[in-house]
């Protein structure tokens, strides 16, 4: 240290050290600081005489009654204070379990509700431990990140659901336009949708391929609220959960009539523990969500 002379580089300043030479600084006396360390005097003047040898210059004033500081003593005093002190943060900040945990999710844009956003933050507080990092996006970079294993809890909108889904739900699916659109459809018919990946995208092209229409891509987005504000603007036609549609002004297309539905199934790595409980109470609530839908 540059404002102690002659410090060696290599030295460590101990804070068992630096803490029993605080102690001589506050109490003035050998013992007293011993007594108040719960130590022997003949342990604490060890310990100042190791710490004045890593230093290599006196620290206390063993002549003087009460017992004084050096200069080079008073200068360590302040550094001394500041370093214990910041043992004890890192310390109390070590033993500290909050988010230490980590549960990770995904799932689409429009199964993260408000709903379960409340069922997120109620678990976090039961289990001050976890911290929840939620991932929304497209069926395929989910499945994928779910089966490398960087996802603890999944759901998925799917055309099949695989044999390890915990639980799944048929979401109806239909074609919709802007509420204002003229009744005919435009020819090409222009889309709006996912990025490919996503799960309506080629269910959309392969209906308009079968039914022989020309169609091109007008907008393109990976969010559901981003396709929404499009379709809704006019930019195109799009297939869409039902239940994703409402409050936006959309009007279903009775020329395409009904799609087959699409099931959200939910996947989670673990049935027990906080990972097993956390997917039990997001199955609870996929339950309500699609319960609602049928009434």
């Amino acid at each position: 240290m540059s404002i102690i002379p002659n410090f060696d580089g290599d030295a460590v300043l101990d804070p068992r050290l630096l803490r029993a030479f605080v102690a001589i600084a506050d109490s003035g006396s050998f013992t007293a600081a011993a007594d108040r360390l719960h130590m022997t005097q003949s342990t604490m003047s060890q310990q100042i005489a190791r710490l004045e040898e890593a230093i290599g210059r006196d620290l206390v004033d063993r002549a003087a009654r009460p017992v004084r500081l050096t200069v080079t003593g008073e200068r360590l005093l302040g550094h001394a204070r500041r370093i214990l002190a910041l043992q004890s943060e890192a310390l109390t900040l070590l033993a500290e379990t909050s988010g230490t945990t980590s549960v990770r999710i995904g799932m689409p844009d429009d199964i993260a509700t408000p709903e379960m956003a409340r069922a997120f933050a109620t678990f976090t507080r039961r289990h001050k431990e976890v911290r929840l990092d939620v991932t929304t996006g497209l069926r395929s970079d989910l499945t994928r990140r779910y089966r490398a294993g960087e996802l603890d809890i999944v759901v998925l909108k799917e055309d099949t659901p695989s044999a390890d889904a915990w639980a799944s739900f048929a979401e109806p699916i239909t074609w919709f336009s802007a509420e204002d659109a003229a009744g005919d459809l435009p020819d090409p018919v222009p889309l709006v949708t996912f990025p490919p990946g996503g799960l309506y995208r080629d269910a959309m092209f392969e209906r308009l391929e079968r039914e022989r229409r020309r169609w091109y891509v007008a907008f393109t987005s990976a969010s559901l609220r981003n396709v929404l504000m499009a379709v809704e603007a006019g930019l195109g036609l799009s297939l869409l959960p039902v239940d994703a549609t409402r409050g936006w002004r959309l009007k279903s297309l009775p020329d395409f009539g009904p799609e087959p539905p699409v099931v959200a199934s939910l996947y989670s790595w673990e049935r027990n523990g906080i990972v097993g409980e956390l997917a039990g109470e997001a199955l609870d609530i996929l339950k309500r969500h699609f319960d609602r839908q049928r009434g």
